[in-house]
């Protein structure tokens, strides 16, 4: 890393590094902000803010991307947890009242293996998305979700079980 490449009150924090993991890292802030792109972008936004302020300070005892994902998430757990829960009831409610549709910014997934990851538990949910969409390893997710290794690996586990068995089960009446 070039000295002037550096952040001023993070060192060990790149912008090279920070570019590079931005869209993933966009993304992550998505889906912690149920898909609202002005919200996501705000959360971002704090996110640099505390890197560069100093507030959230890169020590390497970890990956760069798990301590930014963490950051992100650590900012959405405050400033969204009583709003997630809210639109999280709302979305359910229209997804009762409202035939099932595809994503148009999606359309490479299947989305009937999309609703079953909504429908896991929100740990579970979160494991599968870091993993999967987010491209992180167990043991990144689990630091980024404040769990210890072994129990995202239980909530992996459990997650890979339960898509199984509600894939199966949705392949065997003909969804």
């Amino acid at each position: 890393m070039r000295e002037s490449d550096a952040l001023d009150k993070n060192p060990y924090v790149s912008r090279a590094a920070l570019a590079a993991v931005h869209g993933q890292l966009y993304g992550w802030a998505l889906s912690r902000c149920d898909f609202n792109n002005a919200a996501a972008e705000d959360l971002m936004q704090q996110a640099y803010v505390e890197l560069l302020s100093g507030s959230a300070r890169f020590d390497n005892k970890s990956s760069l991307k798990t301590f930014v994902f963490s950051v992100v998430q650590n900012l959405a757990r405050g400033r969204y947890r009583r709003a997630a829960s809210r639109l999280r009831l709302v979305k359910q409610h229209e997804q009762l009242a409202s035939a099932e549709t595809i994503h148009a910014e999606e359309p490479e997934r299947d989305p009937s293996i999309w609703n079953a990851v909504q429908e896991l538990p929100a740990r579970q949910r979160d494991i599968i998305e870091l993993v999967f969409c987010r491209e992180l390893t167990i043991e990144e997710a689990a630091k980024v979700m404040r769990v210890s290794t072994g129990t995202g690996r239980v909530h992996y586990d459990r997650a890979k079980k339960a898509l199984r068995s509600k894939i199966a089960t949705r392949t065997e009446i003909g969804e």
